[in-house]
C-alpha cells in the first residue's frame, strides 16, 4: 500500500531505526518509545491486522519474537515485557498494517500502565460456557 507509513520504512522511502531484517519481516523502535527499547514487529507483506494476516506469516513473525523479547530485555535490564497487538480503530490500531508492539518493562514507574477491567461478576457459569459455544461454532 503506497501510503501506508510501514510500508514506506519498509521501502526505506522514510527512516526507521531497524533492529531485525530478513525477507519476511522487519523489527524497529517505535517513535512513540512508550518505554526505552519499545519496538515493533511487522511482516513485509501488507496485510491490515490480524484478521487478514496469513497463518504462515504470523506463525514466522512469533517464531522471532522470543529472540527479540531477550536480546530488547537483555540490553536495558528489563524486568518483564509487554507483547501488544491493537487490531481495528475501536482497539487502538493507529497505522493500518498488522503490528505487534514489544514493550520492556522496568516496574510500575516506567510510565506504561495497561488497563484490565475485571469483570468477572457479570458472567455465570453458564453465561461462559454460552459464550465459548458461540465462539467454538465459529471456528
Amino acid at each position: 500500500m503506497s501510503n501506508c507509513i510501514f510500508c514506506k520504512i519498509i521501502k526505506g522511502e522514510i527512516p526507521g531505526v531497524k533492529i531485525y531484517e530478513d525477507d519476511r519481516i522487519l523489527a524497529f523502535l517505535d517513535i512513540s518509545q512508550a518505554t526505552k527499547g519499545h519496538t515493533l514487529v511487522i511482516p513485509k507483506e501488507h496485510v491490515e491486522n490480524v484478521f487478514e494476516v496469513k497463518e504462515d506469516t504470523i506463525a514466522y513473525l512469533f517464531s522471532k519474537v522470543p529472540q527479540l523479547a531477550k536480546a530488547i530485555t537483555s540490553a536495558f535490564n528489563a524486568e518483564g515485557l509487554n507483547i501488544l497487538n491493537n487490531n481495528g480503530k475501536v482497539a487502538g490500531q493507529s497505522v493500518f498494517h498488522f503490528h505487534v508492539h514489544l514493550i520492556p518493562r522496568y516496574g510500575n514507574e516506567d510510565g506504561y500502565q495497561p488497563v484490565l477491567v475485571n469483570h468477572m461478576n457479570d458472567y455465570t457459569k453458564e453465561d461462559l460456557v454460552k459464550i465459548a459455544e458461540q465462539i467454538k461454532a465459529k471456528l
